[in-house]
């Protein structure tokens, strides 16, 4: 659609998108207070909102700025940043929910106006050779260069929907600043003949920015035509996000980018239905409603996930969001109420889902507890398995995924939430994480994932780095799934390497590993890892047993193979000390052609 098809489609209404009129909006938040459904998270944000009001409003110093420049270290200014916008959400919120408290809106517009002062609303990592960043003197001549990154569009579309929510109390010097500085930093930057590189990417960078500065330009552009054309352009971007998804709906970044991304693909979505009078509703495409689907898919019991590639293994619902996506697909599972997430839990404190946590709450929608149910996503080559209170995960793919791990072949088991063979997840964002020593990182290596070693060597990255899938059964008391990965491994020597799992669903469930290997030459050294958690062990003649809540016994030839454990460390996404134990089971004389085979077994 170009902006001239567009341009007919826009309404004229100056009134908010969220709500058909002022009137109607007091009313609304008036009567959420009546409502048991919403007290729980009412008293979140009113909690914080008392914590933050004990606490000064402070800038991001230059010294924290300056950090990832010079040290590759993202972390300090990330957390000044994002408690300043946790200011921004829960104060603006508060003001909504309960406007008779003056002192909200005092801390609401003290923030706005200090975001206003910003040097950026991007973050320094975003910023490397960025205008920004230009200390010569085409800087000075060019003043209106500004980056958009995730947190600049994310900001716009944040100030745009305050203002909109709040524009009848706000001081007019507040509302001049917000429409000024949103369209200084963002929309005329979109609107100007530059390009993104993330315009054609697909993945969540393509739906946050783009959504978001479509959004924020649905709340405050007055002028149609311009509209048009930015939404048009935001459509393409939108377009090229839905493209990074297979027809399987796997998002293969993880739950929690699906969360993201596709959550600010919804928020826009919706403003845009509205926008039109309906006459344009992205939600009627069959890859969409596959896209929405994904998290009754990937969750494994209560709040833990099948977290491959920069997810982390325990998620929460964004009970909004799934609402709204139920009420849209009905088959799209709402689960039970405790997996909401909390009003704090997202820790760069969004306001897009934050207020459609509430907005979108359908009173009337009582959760169940994730079904029994096995998948096969056979376009990413994800296998799932919830048999309560068992699961068991494990992926093909190729090593040039979106948030990509060398983890083909990778596998995950679990009984009643604990992990007993687990995926590290992401770690710590630094500018190493994403750049040329990647996969040094335990959690992003092959080293760090339940596949063999060969020769020494691990798999390497590259879409040419993949697995083949020749089998994949879903049975009633058995699942089973074959895999070829010898081309997960630059090896020449290696002509054949079939991996396959055998899931039986019994009261007590187990699974059956064997790698069967074939070489061209006597291999040098074989190694079959996996990576467990700091569970208790105790052994056997020919077992190992994992000691949690439950017991996992690890069956194996003691004639063909020895075994050893070490502890490995790495810093989590929070920039925490973990460790993991990692079992390296080494075949005593490797072979041609050889099998090895494993049974791991729950026991009572």
């Amino acid at each position: 659609m170009n902006a001239k098809r567009m341009k007919p489609l826009l309404t004229n209404s100056r009134s908010s998108l969220l709500f058909s009129s002022q009137q109607q909006q007091e009313a609304w938040f008036k009567a959420i207070h009546k409502k048991a459904a919403y007290q729980g998270m009412i008293d979140e944000i009113r909690d914080e909102a008392n914590r933050l009001q004990r606490e000064p409003l402070l800038d991001m110093p230059f010294s924290a700025f300056i950090r990832f420049r010079d040290h590759g270290s993202r972390l300090e200014y990330e957390k000044s940043y994002f408690k300043k916008r946790r200011r921004l959400t829960t104060f603006a919120l508060m003001a909504l929910i309960e406007p008779d408290q003056p002192h909200y809106l005092e801390q609401l517009q003290d923030t706005i106006w200090s975001i206003c002062n910003e040097y950026t609303w991007c973050l320094p990592a975003h910023l490397m050779n960025s205008p920004e960043m230009d200390t010569t003197s085409q800087r000075i001549a060019n003043q209106s260069a500004y980056t958009i990154d995730l947190f600049a569009a994310e900001t716009a579309f944040t100030l745009s929907e305050v203002y909109q929510l709040t524009k009848n109390r706000l001081d007019p010097l507040i509302q001049t600043r917000i429409l000024a500085e949103v369209d200084r930093r963002v929309l005329l930057p979109f609107l100007s003949e530059r390009s993104y590189e993330w315009e054609t990417a697909t993945h969540n960078w393509a739906a946050v920015c783009a959504g978001s500065i479509g959004c924020a330009a649905m709340h405050i552009l007055k002028e149609n035509e311009a509209l048009a054309t930015l939404l048009e352009r935001v459509l393409c971007t939108l377009d090229c996000y839905l493209s990074g998804f297979n027809d399987d709906g796997v998002c293969q970044e993880g739950y929690h980018y699906w969360q993201y991304g596709f959550g600010y693909y919804t928020y826009f979505a919706d403003l845009l239905k509205v926008k039109t009078k309906g006459a344009i509703d992205l939600f009627q495409s069959e890859k969409v409603h596959q896209i929405a689907l994904f998290p009754q898919k990937c969750f494994l019991f209560e709040k833990k996930i099948a977290n491959f590639s920069d997810a982390l293994p325990v998620a929460t619902i964004f009970m909004g969001l799934i609402h709204y996506l139920h009420n849209r697909y009905q088959d799209v599972e709402v689960p039970e109420a405790r997996l909401r997430a909390s009003y704090t839990e997202d820790h760069c404190s969004r306001f897009a889902p934050a207020l459609r946590n509430l907005l979108w709450l359908d009173e009337n929608i009582s959760g169940q507890r994730w079904q029994n149910n096995s998948f096969y996503l056979k376009d990413s080559q994800w296998f799932i398995s919830r048999k309560a209170p068992y699961a068991f995960a494990c992926k093909g793919g190729h090593n040039d995924e979106p948030h990509n791990h060398n983890d083909v072949g990778h596998f995950i088991l679990q009984a009643e939430g604990e992990a007993f063979l687990k995926d590290v997840g992401s770690g710590m964002y630094s500018d190493d994480y994403f750049g040329k020593e990647r996969y040094t990182f335990l959690c992003n290596g092959s080293h760090g994932h339940s596949v063999p070693i060969i020769n020494h060597q691990y798999q390497s990255a590259g879409k040419e780095q993949f697995a083949t899938i020749t089998n994949a059964e879903i049975g009633k008391t058995c699942d089973r799934l074959e895999m070829e990965l010898q081309n997960a491994y630059q090896l020449e020597s290696l002509q054949w390497l079939k991996r396959s799992f055998t899931w039986k669903k019994a009261s007590e469930p187990g699974l059956t590993l064997v790698d069967q290997y074939q070489f061209t030459d006597d291999p040098k050294l074989i190694t079959e890892r996996f990576i467990a958690p700091n569970l208790p062990i105790t052994t056997t003649d020919s077992s190992i047993i994992l000691e949690g809540k439950h017991r996992l016994q690890i069956r194996y030839d003691q004639q063909l193979l020895e075994w050893t454990v070490k502890k490995h460390r790495f810093i989590n996404h929070f920039g925490e000390e973990e460790s993991v134990q990692v079992f390296d089971f080494t075949v005593r004389e490797p072979k041609r052609c050889f099998d090895v085979l494993f049974a791991f077994d729950f026991l009572h």
